[in-house]
């Protein structure tokens, strides 16, 4: 395949001023819920002046809460193995780092930690792991899909699994949809090839253009749902936004839709991978937050994840521009959750429970969510997208997430969650549709009466 990234177009992209009153249409179309094209995320990411700056986070504000609520979605990393073929100079798995204490999970760890993530409340994890495995890869990765379904906590499940693994073939690609995953994630990193063949030195991750087609093959193969990211630091966060948005546009052409969901993780520090410590474009705070408004413009219906890796207080401000989904209770270490285990991946930045990242968001007025309702009724993929392109998914978010929520606060929430929680229930349900307020208020009840996963 050919590098589809039009690098000399990013490049004179990027040389744009900005104009006020461009900028300004530019908030329209995008609050009329629209995508945008790369010229005009350009044109959004060139503002620095403040009040355009402040007219960007007040319409990325409008367009979530257009698209999904108030709604804020759960989930947890579960990785498996740090075992690694690569040498991605920023990482702490990089497979000339002598300093890592390798291991590959058993599939009665793997258990083990799924069974910890459910005793906190988590219904949603993320797996991953590094690019080699203790036997044939791909049968290691579906038993541990497997294993982790069949864990329990009372009736508590982990009802829906996304995959963040290595690219694939097509056929293994099937494979992986006949598991019944989720989302297949996987991040480029940085799409800027020079940069990238500097980074990456040695092992399968060396090659760009392989990992550039690793969605083209994932859709080839049947998954209508998948993830990608940017790891920002890497090179100019200009270049990468613009290129991710090329990407975009490669994907909705050859397959009619882009990535449910994308990742907007920062480079943090890394055991033994020192490029990580000094990030050779490193992204502050005010440029972080411009991002995350931008993309939420640009790229309306799609999900926005941050993890872990920033501080509670840059997750709390991310809230309110763009971000759908976050990671809570971290581990970033096989083991790390039923046991100490090996060094983490990168440094975390909020260290906090499941039960006090709730309460925080609790207290900013957002509904936490595990709701994994549209894959279990196939809206996904280019269904997904018809309810989210107008906005409507949000009709079935709310419902779900109260059930979810309810589920949460009965099992698991400490008495200073609940007591948090029950508040915002209260205000969340006046927002639910009288036409179905009767049906919402039904399966509540049930809940509270002991039933598990219901969903509309």
């Amino acid at each position: 395949m050919d590098n589809f990234i039009p690098d000399s177009r990013i490049h004179e992209l990027m040389e744009r001023k900005p104009d006020p009153s461009r900028v300004r249409e530019i908030l329209q179309k995008s609050r009329r819920l629209e995508r945008l094209t790369m010229e005009e995320t350009a044109e959004l990411l060139a503002v620095t002046d403040p009040e355009l700056l402040q007219a960007i986070f007040e319409a990325a504000k409008s367009v979530k809460e257009d698209i999904y609520g108030s709604r804020l979605v759960l989930f947890a990393p579960l990785y498996i193995s740090n075992l690694c073929k690569n040498d991605c100079t920023y990482c702490a798995f990089r497979v000339s780092n002598k300093g890592v204490k390798r291991r590959a999970l058993s599939m009665d760890e793997i258990r083990a930690e799924a069974e910890f993530l459910l005793k906190t409340g988590q219904k949603r994890a993320l797996l991953i792991s590094g690019e080699a495995y203790p036997r044939d890869g791909l049968d290691y990765v579906l038993d541990a899909i497997a294993t982790v379904y069949s864990a329990r906590d009372g009736k508590n499940t982990i009802r829906r699994l996304n995959v963040n693994i290595a690219p694939l073939e097509v056929e293994d690609f099937a494979r992986l949809k006949e598991a019944e995953i989720g989302t297949y994630q996987i991040f480029q990193e940085t799409y800027h090839e020079p940069t990238y063949h500097e980074l990456h030195t040695f092992g399968p991750k060396a090659d760009y253009l392989y990992r550039l087609s690793a969605i083209d093959r994932a859709f080839q193969g049947g998954l209508d749902d998948v993830g990608v990211g940017i790891l920002f630091g890497l090179y100019d966060y200009r270049y990468e936004v613009l290129a991710l948005m090329a990407h975009i546009e490669h994907l909705e052409k050859y397959f009619g839709m882009g990535p449910h969901t994308i990742s907007v993780p920062r480079l943090e520090p890394a055991e033994g991978a020192p490029v990580a410590a000094r990030p050779p474009y490193p992204v502050s705070d005010e440029d972080f937050k411009k991002i995350i408004a931008v993309l939420r413009l640009a790229v309306p219906y799609t999900g926005l994840i941050l993890s872990t890796r920033e501080t509670p207080e840059i997750r709390a401000a991310s809230f309110d521009l763009g971000v759908s989904q976050i990671s809570a209770g971290s581990r970033t270490n096989p083991g790390g959750y039923s046991e100490d285990g090996s060094c983490e991946q990168f440094s975390l930045g909020d260290h906090r429970s499941l039960d006090e990242v709730v309460r925080d968001i609790c207290a900013h007025g957002y509904l936490p969510s595990f709701c994994t309702s549209c894959y279990r009724l196939g809206r996904t993929g280019l269904d997904f997208m018809e309810y989210a392109k107008p906005g409507a998914i949000k009709e079935k978010c709310l419902p779900n997430a109260l059930f979810t929520f309810e589920e949460y606060l009965i099992d698991y929430a400490s008495e200073e969650t609940k007591e948090i929680g029950r508040a915002l229930m209260e205000r969340k349900l006046a927002d639910v549709p009288e036409a179905i307020r009767i049906a919402v208020n039904a399966n509540l009840a049930k809940i509270r009466d002991g039933q598990r996963d219901l969903f509309m």
